[in-house]
């Protein structure tokens, strides 16, 4: 069992009223939820990294509820989301990979229709590093009008031997999205992508 302590959470939430055009009749919101941890395998090359994912589900459980409640607690209306993870100096790419599993289905598993896969981006980044976490419906992976990202950074984050690890939801799609493509309320949902 690998240890992942927590320094610090963090929780951001935002309603986007507008940009640049008429208000919305209904905001856009969006939240992140950040976790500074511990990296046990910093400073040493480890073989085998699967079975720490196991280790990291509690976490990502944890991120996936402080968001929820964050945008409201009512999960029919969260309907795009994301996840990310910056690795502090001392550690390589693949201890962000590590948050594919229990980031991502921790989000599946507690919202309706997520048959689309969950953006993800990660790096090797320094003390204070930001990272753009992409976002997507999580239904159908065309809908146009729910790519988006949030940058995401904690100050005092990551330390050589942390990774940051991170979960965004929203609710509704991009304020003034007039791209076309397909529409949320066409979307089927069948295989993740229409």
């Amino acid at each position: 069992m690998t240890d992942f302590p927590i320094r610090k959470i963090a929780l951001v939430s935002e309603e986007i009223f507008h940009d640049g055009g008429p208000p919305a009749t209904v905001p856009r919101r969006r939240a992140a939820a950040l976790a500074l941890v511990h990296n046990p395998f910093a400073g040493r090359f480890e073989p085998n990294l699967q079975p720490a994912m196991e280790d990291l589900k509690p976490l990502g459980a944890l991120l996936t509820e402080k968001l929820i409640a964050a945008l409201g607690g009512d999960v029919s209306l969260i309907d795009g989301y994301g996840k990310g993870a910056i690795v502090g100096s001392a550690g390589e790419i693949e201890h962000g990979a590590l948050w594919h599993v229990p980031g991502g289905y921790a989000m599946r598993e507690r919202l309706p229709a997520t048959k689309a896969i969950v953006p993800s981006a990660m790096k090797v980044g320094g003390f204070g590093s930001s990272l753009d976490v992409p976002l997507g419906h999580t239904n159908a992976a065309y809908v146009r009008s729910h790519f988006d990202a949030m940058t995401v950074n904690i100050p005092d984050g990551p330390r050589p031997d942390e990774i940051l690890y991170c979960l965004v939801m929203s609710s509704g799609p991009r304020i003034h999205s007039r791209m076309g493509g397909l529409e949320a309320s066409q979307a089927k949902g069948e295989d993740g992508l229409r």
